[in-house]
């Protein structure tokens, strides 16, 4: 598998030369010893994709030519996580695993037993997360949200699911079969969604699924998540 690296500028041309000289380029050339005639992958963060071939190594940048390029279609089923915002490092932990599930967009969430704070790092998170997983797509993390805003993208959602663990009915009985377009899930905090989330949830739309019988940590239950609904709708 080839080393994947992310540039603004993408060639696409094959037999194009392209100088590669941003960041990823740097880490490619001091951390990796990229060197002459290797391979690798650049992409735009949107789904286009080139191969390219190290023709001249510098200090800080590298000549390349493009030896094929591409497009990669997104899935038929756009996955949103709405994402309770851990404490600490289990933050960026938390959009790591979601990026490297193959999320769309990461919403972080400010619960009322939130603990953690959001940071500006987060996209930057998804980034380079979507570099160790060779992903084309950089899921997109935006602002944090309140449960208002939350609510309001439920009801544009065609399937929204709020886990819990009060949840008295089985994540697969409620999945139905056919295609989902727009589909959400809902992580809550270490310490729990709080009765009125909950409520606010389930009266915008959200159905409310048990996730097994052990708990899991916050920022370990979206992958979890993302893993079992996309192979109930077959998205995997």
């Amino acid at each position: 598998m080839f080393t994947l690296f992310f540039v603004e500028d993408l060639p696409t041309t094959v037999g194009m030369e392209y100088e590669f000289k941003n960041d990823d380029a740097n880490h490619a050339i001091r951390v990796l010893r990229t060197q002459v005639a290797d391979q690798f992958m650049l992409s735009d963060g949107n789904g286009a994709w080139s191969k390219v071939e190290a023709t001249e190594v510098k200090k800080k940048s590298m000549m390349v030519q493009v030896l094929d390029s591409g497009f990669q279609e997104p899935l038929s089923t756009k996955i949103t996580v709405v994402q309770a915002i851990p404490k600490g490092d289990r933050s960026k932990e938390a959009i790591e695993l979601l990026t490297e599930a193959g999320v769309d967009k990461i919403i972080p969430w400010l619960a009322t037993r939130s603990i953690g704070k959001t940071s500006e790092k987060f996209q930057i998170t998804a980034r380079e997360a979507s570099k160790q997983s060779r992903r084309f797509r950089i899921p997109e993390v935006t602002g944090v949200a309140q449960t208002s805003q939350v609510c309001e993208t439920i009801k544009l959602s065609d399937l929204a699911i709020v886990f819990h663990e009060s949840a008295d009915t089985k994540l697969s009985d409620q999945i139905t079969s056919g295609s989902v377009e727009n589909l959400l899930i809902i992580i809550g905090p270490e310490g729990g969604i709080t009765d009125q989330e909950l409520a606010a949830f389930t009266q915008a739309g959200a159905k409310v699924a048990l996730m097994g019988r052990p708990i899991l940590r916050s920022a370990h239950a979206g992958i979890a998540a993302v893993s079992a609904v996309s192979a109930l709708l077959k998205v995997w």
